[in-house]
């Protein structure tokens, strides 16, 4: 055990000193904090931004009707189309809505022309301005007014309930699906980018024949588990970096550019600044409501269950990853031993849609409970509430999945890490993990 904690501590010192380490490690922080601040800037910059439509109306309906939406101001103009055509080109506003004699109850035929391509958000505020102004010419001839539409329209919200054994938790389901996704997501990229790592160390030892001295003072067996648990505790430091930097750059930003904090809110979550009040006062409700589900949900268990996929996944994965690292002599050797570790991993990503579904399914039950899959599948699970029998049994079955991965690798290991010039397949790789010499 002394020999793998000397070998841990080498591999973590000397990967955490490297610049690249570094660079990773404060870059990835900064750069999402300048993608946020840069979000920030371009709301409060675009936020007095409005585009003047001119508009022909020969139909009669939307004229009389029609007021600004969001970034679209309207003026309703009399003349001929070529000649209000012209007007635009020579920067006389930026489009021209032509609106010809119409159906009231199936308006087709309206176009908008304008020298340079409208942004999402113009064509969606041009789009409800009109439907708006149809509406409430429709409203007008059929003797309605808007205030009893109002009285009409009922907002439900049902909050979902689910029981877990004696214990009854409610949530919210779309965050539970951001919640799991994104928690499946980072542990999917945990074992790629660590895992790679895993093999290539192994590579490089062995290619520069390291490793020949090494294995004159430890088992192979302790210099491969040393080296996996020694890149495990590096990915943990970064990871905990990330989220530390990221939090504090987040959070002080805002404070440091001197913007509204609910400016810098409306920017994290894609709205428009120059939304309307009525929008803003949906957005605080909604967050409002974000919180108090944030609030139900079980935030202790998802962090340590996190925590516990997370090494668990890596662990698993980076055994097979060392195996591999030890058996070939160049990178380019690695490719089609790389395929069946990837592919359960690349197959559980694909598997998202279907377990968030149906998150208490029989695919999701036994994806949940297979090791290539486990990691990434219960964690998209756990926030919707799994049953506590299920979550154990997968935690075991990591366990196991482990220390049958490590026993294949070592295995392999003892005998590959010496191995230079030998052309590798899958019968060569198990004639090594079969071999007692």
């Amino acid at each position: 055990m002394d020999k793998i904690l000397l070998i841990l501590k080498r591999e973590y010192i000397s990967r955490v000193k490297k610049k690249s380490f570094l660079l990773a490690t404060f870059l990835m922080p900064i750069l999402i904090g300048g993608m946020y601040a840069l979000s920030i800037y371009l709301s409060v910059k675009d936020s007095d931004e409005e585009f003047l439509i001119k508009v022909i109306d020969e139909s009669g309906y939307v004229a009389d009707k029609i007021e600004a939406k969001g970034v679209a101001k309207f003026e309703v103009v009399k003349g001929q189309v070529d000649s209000i055509k012209k007007n635009v080109e020579e920067g006389e506003g930026f489009a021209l809505l032509y609106i010809p004699k119409i159906d009231l109850y199936d308006a087709q035929g309206i176009e908008l022309y304008t020298m340079q391509t409208p942004g999402m958000e113009l064509e969606s505020d041009v789009d409800d301005a009109v439907e708006n102004a149809l509406e409430a010419t429709k409203m007008d001839k059929l003797g309605l007014r808007q205030n009893t539409l109002d009285s009409i329209k009922t907002r439900v919200s049902i909050n979902s309930k689910s029981l877990s054994g004696e214990a009854s938790t409610s949530g919210s389901s779309k965050v539970a699906m951001a919640i799991g996704t994104i928690s499946g997501l980072l542990i999917y990229m945990f074992i790629l980018i660590y895992g790679s790592q895993v093999m290539r160390a192994v590579m490089q030892e062995k290619t520069s024949k390291i490793v020949e001295i090494l294995v004159s003072s430890v088992k192979p067996y302790q210099l491969m588990m040393g080296k996996i648990l020694g890149v495990a505790l590096v990915g943990l430091t970064q990871f905990a970096l990330w989220m530390i930097l990221t939090f504090a750059i987040l959070s002080i930003g805002p404070m440091l550019m001197d913007v509204d904090p609910q400016v810098a809110a409306d920017a994290a979550s894609g709205m428009s600044v120059a939304g309307s009040a009525g929008s803003k006062a949906q957005a605080l409700e909604a967050m409002d409501k974000l919180n108090d589900v944030l609030g139900e949900i079980n935030i202790p268990l998802i962090l340590g269950a996190f925590l516990y996929f997370f090494l668990t996944g890596y662990l698993f994965n980076a055994a097979l990853f060392a195996m591999v690292g030890s058996a070939v002599d160049s990178e380019a050797d690695t490719q089609q031993f790389m395929m069946p570790i990837m592919m359960p991993v690349i197959v559980s990503m694909m598997m998202l849609g279907p377990v968030l579904k149906d998150p208490g399914g029989d695919l999701a039950f036994w994806l949940s409970m297979i090791p290539f899959s486990a990691p990434i599948i219960m964690m998209v699970r756990i926030p919707f509430d799994v049953p506590t029998w299920q979550l154990v049994l997968s935690m075991l079955l990591m366990i196991v999945g482990f220390m049958g991965t490590t026993w294949m690798a070592g295995r392999v290991y003892r005998i590959g890490i010496l191995m230079h010039g030998a052309k590798v397949n899958y019968k060569v790789i198990f004639k090594w993990m079969m071999s007692k010499d």
